[in-house]
């Protein structure tokens, strides 16, 4: 950066240093791939439906959906919670990802490399559908 301007009319630019020294420093602290771009919840269409081995010790094959956000087009995969989800939801449906909300944003429990959920399908709580209270809307 050099030398440190001095003088009478350097407070502006002395202040102006400082905020893009601070600005630097944390962005080297944080390097974590965001695909939702800060926001909590973002809408996507399901590509496909794929199965992921949970971790050891456990051996299941948990649903989830190869999803692809509308707002920049970054392919993720999100996870089905509840039984049965993987009927309700097919390829093509729009649907809303969220968080899951692991220990500060990583993923969750048994499942490997996963921290997003589905939680709306066709703008329809997944929730609801799972419990039998609303049926699915036809597209």
């Amino acid at each position: 950066m050099g030398k440190k301007p001095r003088g009478l009319g350097s407070g502006k630019k002395l202040l102006k240093r400082r905020t893009t020294a601070k600005i630097t420093k944390r962005s080297t602290l944080k390097h974590k791939y965001d695909p939702l771009a800060g926001s909590s919840q973002a809408k996507a269409i399901v590509l496909e439906k794929v199965q992921v081995e949970a971790k050891q010790p456990n051996s299941a094959m948990r649903k989830c959906a190869r999803v692809q956000l509308v707002k920049n087009g970054k392919q993720i995969t999100a996870f089905m919670p509840g039984d049965g989800a993987q009927k309700l939801i097919n390829e093509h449906d729009e649907v809303i990802v969220e968080c899951i909300g692991g220990k500060m944003g990583r993923a969750k429990g048994d499942l490997p490399c996963i921290r997003w959920q589905v939680i709306r399908v066709n703008d329809q709580s997944l929730d609801a559908l799972l419990k039998g209270k609303l049926e699915k809307a036809r597209r």
